[in-house]
């Protein structure tokens, strides 16, 4: 369990990046997933620097012909947190059919509630 409270989003995606892949452990493989399974609760309260919840730009496409369509982070964080998370995570993973694998292992909740309680999640410490 992560909690991003007050956190950086890019210096915590790093970190969950690298527990997706299994970086931390000795039995590291690049070709097998070895990575954890991660919980990120409080996804709201992740903290941007500067001006990036104005100025960055996420663009993404309606399927219609001209429909190119931009949403700066602020629109995405009331929204939708978990996409700033998974846009970020995803974009530090390799391009192929293992990185699909690992981003399934991600959890992200906006609030301090999540329902893998049953699971005994071991919390973080950064």
């Amino acid at each position: 369990v992560i909690d991003a409270s007050g956190e950086v989003l890019g210096r915590l995606a790093v970190k969950i990046a690298n527990l997706l892949r299994g970086r931390h452990k000795p039995i590291y493989t690049p070709h097998i997933d070895t990575g954890d399974h991660v919980i990120i609760i409080n996804a709201d309260k992740v903290r941007l620097t500067g001006k990036k919840d104005e100025d960055k730009q996420y663009m993404f496409f309606t399927g219609y012909r001209g429909n190119e369509k931009y949403r700066n982070a602020a629109h995405f964080r009331a929204k939708n947190p978990a996409f700033l998370f998974e846009h970020a995570v995803k974009g530090m993973l390799p391009r192929n059919r293992l990185a699909r694998q690992m981003i399934k292992k991600m959890k992200v909740y906006a609030g301090p509630e999540h329902p893998h309680a049953g699971q005994n999640p071991i919390p973080f410490n950064k």
